[in-house]
């Protein structure tokens, strides 16, 4: 028995996409053609976050377990040789030396076809693929012990007022996990090494000003059920989930921004799924979502760093 196609129309690109009524995400779950659908649907509030980027992406060609974690698939950072043309790659080099050739999205065919290789998650790197080592974006991961989202919502504020302190402007985005990212753009001033560093000085501070709640301590057994402030995704040729991207857990959630004045109003890390989605984003002023020029608000991670320094010493 042949395997059902479905073509699908992404500006003059004409994508195939084998067996889309296959459940990804379980029985009764999302199928390849709901996740295409979805990424056709945020491609507009997605792509000025990936373009131009390497990509990591997270594959589930047999669907995700459908267990209560969710599991099973694998990261790819090579370009596919099977890829078509017009999908994009960049080369850059290897922590351990060499070079890779990496996949990147620059339009809505490329999502389309990632969702065709059961691309559940993109990752982008922080920086971009002409300036790999000097990134335009943090990222501050407020990973927390267990589900405890009230915990989750007082480490973004903390972290949150330490960069407004030094100058930096933080943006919210529920992981579609257990926590939220806190993503600042930045200015390619600096490099990798600076940067992480920057990311690493505004977690010690908020961390020392709420000892009991929060910490930077990278080891599991040493944090004593604290929400771990984690930084170490601004290390060269790491990576973070993208905005909109969709995450391998059951019901298929779905990372989401979110402004700071709608943070308390925000229940979960899970609180929207591909089909809940685009309710919010029907109610979206504009159609903009919290993240819309987000570019423009970049700001020096030099001076930040100094700023930094007085504040913490």
């Amino acid at each position: 028995m042949s395997t059902p196609i479905a073509t699908l129309n992404a500006g003059r690109r004409r994508v195939r996409l084998g067996n889309p009524g296959k459940e990804l995400f379980g029985p009764g779950g999302v199928t390849k053609r709901g996740l295409a659908d979805h990424y056709r649907s945020v491609a507009p509030l997605m792509l000025p976050h990936l373009r131009g980027r390497p990509l990591t992406l997270h594959r589930f060609p047999d669907g995700i377990d459908p267990g209560p974690s969710g599991t099973g698939g694998f990261f790819q950072k090579r370009r596919p040789d099977s890829a078509p043309d017009w999908v994009r790659g960049v080369r850059v080099e290897r922590e351990q030396g060499g070079t890779l050739t990496m996949p990147v999205c620059e339009d809505t065919a490329t999502l389309l076809w990632l969702a065709d290789q059961a691309v559940v998650t993109p990752h982008p790197w922080p920086s971009r693929a002409d300036r790999p080592r000097h990134p335009d974006r943090m990222v501050v991961d407020l990973d927390p012990a267990r589900d405890d989202f009230p915990a989750v919502r007082r480490a973004a504020r903390a972290v949150g007022e330490v960069l407004d302190e030094i100058g930096l402007s933080g943006h919210l985005m529920t992981t579609g996990s257990r926590g939220l990212h806190v993503v600042v753009p930045l200015r390619r001033e600096a490099d990798v090494d600076a940067v992480r560093d920057l990311a690493r000085g505004a977690a010690e501070v908020a961390a020392r000003r709420r000892p009991r709640e929060l910490t930077t301590e990278v080891r599991k057994d040493a944090r004593g059920g604290r929400l771990f402030l984690d930084v170490l995704r601004n290390a060269y040729a790491q990576h973070a989930v993208a905005p909109y991207a969709v995450r391998a857990l059951p019901d298929a959630p779905v990372a989401v921004p979110v402004a700071w004045a709608e943070l308390a109003d925000v229940p979960s890390a899970r609180a929207w799924t591909v089909r809940t989605l685009p309710e919010r984003l029907a109610g979206l002023p504009d159609g903009r979502d919290p993240w819309h020029g987000l570019a423009r608000r970049a700001r020096s991670p030099r001076r930040a760093a100094e700023r930094l320094a007085r504040l913490a010493g």
